[in-house]
């Protein structure tokens, strides 16, 4: 079975959509492995703070069943695509199935984010150090501490946010 990553960021009431993601995908998934919650600026444009962070499972669902249940959920919180980068209620990336490599016009994984953005690098690196990236075989906690971002993170509790 193999281990999947995903990400998951908000920055419209993200405290209340983040605990509430958190909750559908341990309903769907089971038991979730969870990062530190990470607080940042947006980037690409002008908003409100992200929350962002990353979750593992292990399942058996093909990875077209999780990407549909991750594009249900965020429905399920109101999300919108038609906006481009912009604030969104609840954002849920497939990073990682496993070993799986697959670039195609339905799924690009490992998604390239985890190269591009320290919101989802070093929550993944922090949830798994040692587990080499499908394409470069460099561990994350490598990838993490050679990133070369200038985005700044700070943790968030999510059990204090209001």
């Amino acid at each position: 079975m193999p281990r999947v990553f995903v990400s998951i960021g908000s920055n419209i009431d993200p405290g209340q959509n983040v605990r509430g993601a958190l909750k559908a995908l341990e309903r769907h998934f089971g038991p979730l492995l969870r990062s530190t919650v990470y607080e940042s600026e947006p980037v690409g444009f002008e908003g409100s703070n992200f929350y962002n962070l990353v979750v593992g499972f292990d399942t058996g669902e093909a990875v077209a069943v999780v990407k549909a249940t991750l594009a249900q959920i965020e429905n399920d919180f109101g999300r919108t695509r038609d906006v481009g980068d912009d604030s969104r209620t609840l954002d849920l990336d497939l990073l990682l199935y496993g070993n799986l490599v697959r670039h195609n016009g339905n799924s690009d994984l490992p998604r390239s984010d985890i190269r591009s953005y320290a919101f989802v690098l070093r929550p993944l690196a922090e949830l798994a150090p040692d587990m080499p990236h499908p394409e470069t075989g460099q561990t994350f906690d490598q990838m993490w501490k050679e990133f070369h971002g200038s985005q700044l993170l700070w943790p968030v509790d999510l059990e204090e946010d209001p």
